[in-house]
């Protein structure tokens, strides 16, 4: 089932292929409407064609109307009878229109893409974005990504686990970092309803946005909580604002309680996107030893003028430019996270005091210059430059 423009069989087009964008919430999504979003700023591209697998016409879709996109949907009741639809919609696709390139946007589709294309000679791009292409893939995921024109990943690191555990060509891969909205995310004062709502009135705030499920544990909000019995020592105003909901919050704040900090950790729950930034706007460091495959939120968090600790063996490297733009630990060290928040926090305090002298404040805790150079980098205008370079 498609929907939106019309377009003539003698047109050369390109074809993305996803198996959802719309229907849920996640890293991978918002990566895809940037590519989309990305694609559709970009001068005299061919019209491309949008298979969904697991979106229905009905979701919430900001590209329907876009002249650039036309979307064929493929979700029904069964979701084997959804992947046989997708398959032969997608073979004959590419024997009417013989697109210039596929764009696959999930290693899991990838098997079927290059089952289609290879026969008739269709190149193809897969994207991938983290966790899923880490570790040693199946055979026929693999032989799609041996065989793909290229592979885009969304960090260096991510480039180098998928080469180390699949044993892929470096070369194949073209990195195309993550995003962030310099116009979403801006500095600001401390929001006084969410400061009230929180508790957090002359409280130092450290933040983590993260989902906390029981599989997700390398976010690193355990190892934050236990290094916050040593920041009080030193900071002794400080809480911790964690963002996010998920499976893994009974075993966190017990946590919290057996660390008799508790009453230091917030946990804020579900926060709608629309508020993301004002609470970005209530820390005072945005915190996170993880392992990231990239780290969007740590973009985020700088432009809103914030500085941040994460991990340092992940793809945080990218956003923080090999820990130029902030702090990078050993991701499951509880005293070098302490270290690490209270050396920012002395460095902020100091600062404050010194605001009069040029040069008080080390660039790492500088906003105004944390939030140029995540602009700079890897805002809107510097991704859509990226992708025109891809496809050119």
């Amino acid at each position: 089932m498609s929907h939106s423009a019309t377009h003539s069989p003698t047109q050369s087009r390109y074809c993305f292929v996803f198996l959802e964008i719309f229907s849920s919430e996640g890293g991978i999504q918002s990566y895809i409407k940037d590519v989309l979003q990305g694609y559709s700023a970009l001068k005299h591209q061919p019209l491309a064609d949008i298979f969904l697998l697991r979106d229905e016409p009905h979701c919430q879709n900001p590209f329907e109307s876009s002249p650039s996109f036309q979307f064929h949907y493929f979700k029904t009741k069964s979701a084997r009878l959804d992947r046989i639809r997708l398959a032969i919609a997608l073979l004959f696709y590419l024997l009417k229109y013989r697109p210039q390139r596929v764009f696959c946007g999930h290693v899991k589709l990838a098997p079927l893409v290059q089952m289609l294309c290879q026969p008739l000679g269709i190149s193809y791009t897969v994207l991938t974005y983290g966790k899923e292409v880490w570790t040693s893939l199946p055979t026929a995921s693999l032989r799609a990504l041996q065989r793909a024109t290229t592979i885009w990943t969304i960090s260096r690191f991510s480039r180098d686990q998928a080469c180390t555990s699949n044993d892929l060509d470096s070369h194949l891969f073209q990195v195309l970092p993550c995003a962030v909205d310099g116009d979403r995310f801006t500095p600001g004062t401390k929001p006084t309803h969410w400061v009230e709502k929180y508790g957090l009135a002359e409280a130092t705030v450290l933040m983590t946005v993260a989902r906390l499920w029981a599989g997700d544990a390398y976010k690193g909000v355990d190892v934050t909580i236990r290094a916050l019995p040593a920041i009080a020592q030193v900071f002794p105003q400080v809480k911790y604002l964690v963002i996010g909901r998920g499976d893994d919050q009974p075993r966190l704040a017990q946590l919290a309680v057996d660390l008799e900090v508790s009453d230091r950790v917030v946990f804020a729950g579900y926060v709608a996107t629309d508020d993301l930034a004002d609470h970005y706007r209530l820390a005072d460091v945005y915190v996170m030893p993880s392992q990231e495959g990239f780290g969007i939120v740590y973009l985020e968090a700088m432009a809103c003028g914030k500085p941040v600790l994460a991990g340092d063996t992940d793809g945080s490297a990218d956003p923080l430019q090999d820990g130029q733009l902030g702090w990078r630990v050993p991701h499951r060290d509880p005293d070098a996270v302490a270290q690490a928040c209270i050396e920012i926090l002395q460095e902020l305090s100091t600062a404050a005091a010194t605001a009069h002298q040029e040069g008080a404040l080390s660039r790492r805790t500088d906003g105004s210059w944390l939030r140029q150079q995540a602009i700079s980098h890897f805002g809107r205008d510097a991704f859509v430059k990226r992708l025109e370079q891809l496809f050119s």
